[in-house]
Order: C-alpha cells, then structure tokens, then sequence
C-alpha cells in the first residue's frame, strides 16, 4: 500500500493554506514507521503565500519541510503574480505546471487532497 500523498492548495486565503499545512503535520504524525512522500502542490492565487516577506506560515513550512514534506510552486502562477523565484521561501521547488505535476503525481499512485 502507498502512503504517499499530494495536498493542493490554489486559494490565496492564509486560513485554508494553515489547514493544509496541519494536515500534513496530522499525517506525517500518524504515519511514523511509513516511508512515503508529502508533497503540496501550489497554484493559482496561493503562490502568493509563499513570498518571503508575507508569507504567514513560513515557520509551519520550514518545519514540514525538515520532515520531508515538499512544497511544489506553479510556475504559470508566479508569472501570472509577477512573483521571482528568489522572493519564494527557501527550498520551494518550482515546476513548470501546476495541474500538470498533480497528475503526474496521481499516476504515481500519490492520492489527492483538496484542503
């Protein structure tokens, strides 16, 4: 059985992207013994949250990163935002599309969650 997981978030609404990211810690709590992988995908709108200058849970991703958790930014979206890749919080990785990596992903055999 496949444990791995990809959370989507494409709000710009701090409250939603807070619950995502328990989620994940909820799940990376749970499943202590497991190896899997946790990744966000991150689109549209919420690719705003992760400058660094506003983001407002830079220290809640900084600590799910530490654990493994990746955190995958559309790179259509930060165009769309006029946002560059060096205002982004550390060790956020870019893809080129975001919908496009969430399939990839599913096809994987990552399951899919929408906070």
């Amino acid at each position: 059985m496949s444990y791995s997981v990809v959370f989507h978030v494409d709000l710009a609404d701090p409250a939603r992207l807070g619950l995502a990211l328990t989620n994940i810690d909820n799940y990376l709590n749970a499943l202590p013994e497991e190896q899997f992988e946790t990744v966000m995908v991150v689109n549209g709108p919420a690719v705003q949250l992760f400058k660094t200058a506003e983001a407002p849970h830079a220290a809640q991703i900084k600590a799910l990163q530490e654990r493994g958790a990746s955190f995958r930014l559309c790179a259509n979206a930060l165009r769309k935002f006029d946002i560059a890749r060096q205002d982004l919080l550390a060790d956020c990785i870019v893809v080129p599309a975001g919908v496009v990596e969430i399939v990839q992903l599913q096809q994987k055999g990552f399951a899919y969650i929408k906070p």
